[in-house]
């Protein structure tokens, strides 16, 4: 019955593998692939655009104004009295009124308010950009993960189908001392249900796999068949250890939080001294062509086309201004008070990330070493009960513990292996330098 279910698992297995398309990735590859296809980063990419497209209309306000205007009405007879509004009399009117005006102004000084504009939509475009580049961070961890677990269950696949080997040639072996009589029937069931339950922890890393292909696949845009292996070198790689002073160090220079929180503080001044600006006033270059009829300021009425222009300058000054901008200015400091508080909280914050990191990747250096002298010694423990239940020294429940030990000293160093490189990728997605 096990046979049957172990040759349909791998006849399902293999069928599936002719289906798809086998493909050999690498990290970089995968990155590449992300920055083109992820959702995510495409709507990030997409702000960012908005935000120059807002810097370049900022701009634009540097720009004279020039309004055309074309009017024309239909004027009613007029009404002329004494000032004591006796002696009313009818005056007739042209019915028929037109004006056409072209009117220019180029601002000159307006107390920083457009520079200050400018200067602000920029800095919204330096947020975009970083809201960008923790995007693609934020996708490219995530794949990390997802490969690194990859990764893990083929390897751990690798490990299983070594140990149902060893459990079917244990069988084997075991038939042939039951029938010399040497060992009970029941022995050879306790390395079935041992074999069993290898069987049924492969087919869920199987599934596991499937899983994680499925999540790489759609967030990279591939076709559905494709299906994902894993760089075989990807352990050479492991990055050698570094001291905590240079994370610390890589996090202050490239953290995307921090670099928000700095652009926090930078957009807040920029609030103060757009406030400021609206307590000063604005100096422009105006010029306007006028063209309109009848005359309406004779009487009686001239019906005639009368043109006229003029170039000058305009000052204007809203008094007002001076104490009721006075609360935007103060609002305005506050919030810079609260942008620098933030930072300090983000840098304090970003600071015990990754010390807290650098703890687990170190941590997972020693455990390496560990689950590696483990490994050795389950391999030493699982040779000598061997050779004791060939020479009939140990019984079968000797044999199952050692193999069940050796088993699990393989997922452990499997696990701990990428455990490292996982530390590793968490530290830089931490300081924003993945």
């Amino acid at each position: 019955m096990l046979i049957v279910l172990l040759y349909a698992t791998l006849c399902t297995f293999n069928a599936l593998a002719q289906e798809r398309v086998e493909r050999v990735l690498m990290l970089s590859e995968i990155y590449e692939l992300a920055d083109s296809h992820s959702k995510s980063i495409k709507s990030s990419s997409a702000a960012l655009v908005e935000a120059e497209q807002g810097v370049r209309e900022a701009k634009s306000r540097h720009l004279p104004e020039v309004n055309l205007s074309v009017m024309a009405s239909y004027l009613g007879d007029g009404l002329l009295t004494d000032r004591d509004f006796s002696n009313a009399m009818n005056v007739d009117m042209p019915h028929f009124g037109n004006n056409f005006a072209v009117e220019a102004a180029q601002l000159i000084y307006g107390g920083g308010a457009v520079s200050n504009g400018v200067a602000m939509a920029k800095l919204k475009q330096e947020m975009a950009s970083v809201d960008l580049a923790e995007s693609r961070s934020r996708v490219r961890f995530m794949l990390t993960a997802f490969y690194l677990d990859l990764y893990k269950l083929h390897n751990l696949l690798r490990v299983y189908d070594r140990n149902i080997t060893l459990a079917e040639t244990l069988i084997e072996t075991t038939r042939s001392r039951e029938r010399q009589g040497i060992v009970l029937a029941n022995d050879i069931t306790r390395y079935e249900l041992r074999l069993q339950n290898i069987a049924l922890a492969r087919r869920r890393i199987v599934n596991g796999i499937e899983i994680l292909n499925a999540n790489i696949v759609e967030m990279l845009g591939l076709n559905p068949a494709t299906y994902i292996l894993p760089d075989e070198n990807i352990l050479s790689q492991t990055p050698l250890l570094q001291g905590e002073a240079h994370w610390q160090s890589e996090a202050t220079e490239h953290s995307h939080d921090l670099e928000r929180s700095a652009l926090g503080i930078k957009m807040s001044e920029a609030g103060v001294r757009l406030a400021r600006s609206e307590k000063l006033p604005h100096l422009a270059v105006v010029a306007a062509n006028h063209f309109d009829g009848p005359i309406t300021i004779e009487v009686p009425v001239i019906n005639n086309n009368f043109n006229y222009w003029f170039v000058g300058l305009k000052l204007s000054w809203s008094l007002s201004s001076l104490w009721k901008a006075n609360q935007g200015v103060k609002r305005a400091k506050f919030a810079t008070q609260v942008a620098q508080s933030r930072y300090d909280e983000a840098k304090e914050r970003l600071t015990l990330a990754v010390k807290s990191d650098y703890i687990k990747y170190k941590e997972s250096f020693d455990d390496l070493d560990t689950y590696r002298k483990s490994l050795q010694l389950a391999e030493e423990n699982y040779s000598v009960v061997e050779m004791r239940y060939k020479n009939d020294m140990a019984i079968a429940t000797d044999m199952v513990d050692a193999a069940n030990e050796l088993l699990n000293a393989e997922l452990q160093l499997a696990n701990s292996q990428i455990a490292i490189l996982f530390q590793y990728y968490k530290l830089k997605s931490t300081t924003g330098n993945i």
